[in-house]
């Protein structure tokens, strides 16, 4: 099994597991890999550090980045892809949670807004402009890209 480190056009870092690097040539001629964030399939190996499964003894694994604030307890830093299925948790509890409005966004938060409609949890589309004036009337929204992976389990 082959570990690859790879990006899409956006710079989306994952890893993709193929059974050969011949395996890995041959679905990205096919268009078959998909980036998990953007579902692009301009997709391209990133150069990347060889894994080894050395032992579980505590001195073959490697250290972790620390922080420390004054005063505070030391902590290790989440890595990359602990950050990343962070993130796509966040977006998979944003799906369960919210109504999908799709194009209606504005249009609904400002119903909710002036308690015209229920107040509830929704996402959807707005253009910038659309963003700007509903902050102009001091409705509050957030951009938060949401894969199509997250509304699926990965493998």
């Amino acid at each position: 099994m082959k570990v690859f480190d790879l990006s899409c056009e956006r710079g989306h870092a994952f890893e993709g597991w193929f059974a050969s690097a011949e395996a890995f040539d041959e679905q990205i001629a096919r268009s078959l890999v998909h980036c998990p964030v953007c579902e692009s399939a301009k997709v391209r190996r990133t150069p990347s550090a060889p894994r080894l499964n050395l032992s579980n003894a505590p001195e073959a694994r490697p250290s972790q980045p620390v922080a420390k604030a004054p005063g505070a307890q030391t902590t290790a830093m989440p890595t990359d892809t602990q950050l990343r299925a962070l993130w796509l948790e966040a977006a998979r509890h944003l799906v369960r949670n919210t109504e999908d409005v799709g194009e209606r966004f504005a249009e609904e938060a400002r119903r909710i807004h002036y308690q015209e409609a229920p107040e509830r949890g929704i996402r959807g589309v707005t253009t910038a402009e659309q963003r700007a004036e509903l902050a102009d009337e001091g409705i509050d929204v957030f951009s938060f890209p949401i894969p199509a992976a997250a509304e699926e389990p990965l493998q």
